[in-house]
């Protein structure tokens, strides 16, 4: 397995996306997961936030980020599809990202739909909507060889029976899923149990924790976490995240593991990719890096 981690970690230190790739070599990890940008923002135009636009030359990007070493393991697309707007600004956005992302030399694009159920529309009007986007989307993802991931992280693809009609929508390999650890918990659902599902269409993990107070506070009220402010194993959802990674591994999974958590400059971010290696190494889980600890960077 590889090992990688989604940029929304530096979202709060205010980390430049080149920041980021520093800290990736810094430590060791050769694989990276930004959100994409649609437009101009002047937080990203400042260095102040460790996302990537798509007004950027993606094949300048790719020899950039190989200068450290480090590559995408997916770029993240993940305006709700199932909202009103679904169609008019989520299916345009990542219908643009699909073409950027292979030009930048990676093959998996993350969507999802919303949070929440979506307001004007009944569940299964979005459900007939989605699937018209989603017929689109792999459709041009067919087009340029990209996966398109189903991430784990709404109202819809939190309910193993609706993410299952989702992956359905197009009976293509180019449509997998995007399992995150973290979202199946915090939505109340067994991770362990949805990885089991689903394990033959996993093609890209998100590995999240999740602590012990906000699963008290929000576990079965909420479908999605921004960002984790706990590292990976010091949480309540260790063990499931422990018990799925077996689970990959039985399975034959390859792909990357994305961490997901607060960096907070890097301490959380450290430890927890200090646990995942040691974690894939009491597995007996090859993984790309034999690195035992990370590095602190100042």
């Amino acid at each position: 397995m590889k090992i990688g981690f989604h940029t929304d970690a530096f979202n709060s230190h205010a980390f430049s996306f080149e920041k980021a790739l520093a800290w990736a070599r810094a430590n060791d990890v050769h694989y990276i997961e930004p959100g994409l940008i649609d437009g101009v923002a002047w937080i990203h135009g400042l260095g102040y936030f460790p996302h990537v636009a798509l007004y950027e030359d993606p094949a300048l990007l790719r020899e950039k980020m190989a200068t450290y070493g480090v590559r995408f393991s997916q770029v993240d697309a993940a305006f709700p599809l199932s909202g009103v707007d679904g169609p008019s600004r989520g299916l345009p956005y990542v219908l643009k990202a699909i073409p950027w992302a292979a030009h930048a030399g990676c093959d998996h694009v993350a969507t999802t739909d919303g949070l929440h159920a979506p307001e004007g529309l009944t569940d299964d009007q979005a459900m007939d909507h989605m699937k018209r986007s989603y017929e689109q989307i792999v459709t041009c993802a067919e087009a340029y060889r990209v996966i398109v991931t189903i991430e784990v992280h709404g109202h819809f693809t939190t309910n193993p029976d609706r993410v299952a009609q989702m992956l359905d929508f197009v009976d293509s390999p180019n449509l997998r899923m995007n399992f995150d650890t973290g979202n199946t918990f915090i939505a109340g659902q067994d991770p362990v149990a949805f990885c089991e599902r689903f394990i033959d269409r996993i093609s890209h993990v998100h590995i999240k924790d999740v602590s012990e107070t906000l699963a008290a506070a929000m576990r079965g009220k909420d479908t999605g976490i921004a960002i984790s402010h706990c590292a990976i194993g010091e949480g309540v959802n260790a063990d499931n995240i422990r018990t799925c990674l077996a689970m990959l591994r039985d399975h034959g999974f390859d792909g990357v593991l994305s961490m997901e958590c607060e960096g907070a400059g890097g301490p959380l971010i450290e430890k927890s990719l200090a646990w995942v290696r040691r974690t894939l190494d009491e597995l007996n889980i090859p993984h790309d890096s034999t690195q035992e600890t990370a590095h602190v960077t100042g």
